[in-house]
């Protein structure tokens, strides 16, 4: 068994969700929202290299984290869990946080999420966003609505992520994962591939650079089901976010491609419950006459006084 691996177990016995390692502290687990140290060993720089190298395969793999100082990629525990590690570099050297990927798809139901939710999988096009913070559940809330759709439509669906983290089976959809440094050399090329792969769906993991920005609108332009995600709070901020993205000679034209092609924004936030453990709230905008020309007007903050969902 892998050193990490042991670490991990025990966090998942402790009900934890992600695992810290930095040199000159413990081990420390996140559980309930929580930090806390897994014992009082410090960790060495020797020893944070040798359990990361072992489950950085292939071997090029650990050559591009020590030329970068940043990677990501899925880690599996086979029978039991995977995880999204990130590996970085900081002020005392190699550190890593690995985030737990649950094994089991949960339905929306399951995870109470609101029912409007289903509504928005069964749209036939355009830009759906799902919003918040770091560790908020976005891609459990995203995996929870591609399963529905997996289980009730026949769709081509493809799904563009850096690492994959939820693996679907095939139900009545033909899923296709593509990570981005293995199956795929960057978000923007994964996109153009799907332009080309007659896809219903194109989930992006992560909407950070321009041209995956633009071409997740163009994928929504050309009649296409476009599911992204946002570090954002608020669809306001949302919106904002996408367009300042660009350069001010784009602007105008990206608000007019996001007029046309938004459908909904939910943003998600994972609050404390007062027995232990987290709850997601949201706040949802959906479509109405009036968006597109709110959008097209730049006039954001207004959005407020359309029609949301809460």
């Amino acid at each position: 068994m892998a050193i990490i691996d042991q670490y991990l177990r025990d966090m998942l016995d402790k009900g934890g969700s992600d695992l810290h390692l930095c040199i000159g502290q413990p081990v420390k687990y996140r559980v309930h929202g929580n930090i806390i140290p897994a014992s009082e060993d410090v960790l060495t720089p020797e020893f944070m290299e040798e359990m990361l190298k072992e489950i950085c395969l292939p071997a090029d793999r650990w050559d591009t984290f020590l030329k970068e100082h940043d990677l990501d990629f899925a880690h599996e525990i086979p029978g039991l869990a995977r995880f999204r590690c990130n590996y970085l570099y900081n002020y005392h050297g190699m550190g890593a946080v690995l985030r737990q990927i649950p094994g089991k798809i949960l339905t929306v139901e399951q995870l109470h999420l609101p029912s409007t939710l289903l509504d928005i999988c069964r749209y036939k096009s355009g830009l759906v966003l799902v919003t918040g913070p770091t560790g908020s559940g976005k891609s459990t809330t995203l995996a929870a609505m591609i399963d529905y759709i997996n289980d009730t439509q026949d769709k081509h669906i493809i799904t563009i992520e850096d690492p994959v983290e939820f693996v679907h089976k095939n139900k009545r959809c033909t899923i296709v994962h593509r990570e981005v440094g293995l199956q795929a050399r960057s978000f923007p090329a994964a996109l153009r591939g799907a332009m080309r792969s007659d896809p219903d769906i194109v989930l992006i993991g992560e909407m950070r650079e321009n041209d995956t920005i633009r071409l997740g609108l163009t994928c929504a332009a050309m009649g296409m089901m476009v599911f992204g995600t946002l570090h954002t709070n608020n669809a306001p901020k949302t919106v904002d976010r996408i367009i300042d993205a660009f350069p001010a000679n784009e602007q105008a034209q990206i608000r007019t491609m996001l007029a046309e092609c938004l459908q909904a924004v939910v943003s998600q936030l994972l609050c404390r419950k007062i027995n232990g453990g987290r709850v997601a709230c949201h706040e949802i905008l959906l479509w109405n006459e009036g968006l597109p020309n709110t959008i097209r007007e730049g006039a954001i903050a207004n959005i407020r006084t359309t029609f949301f969902h809460h």
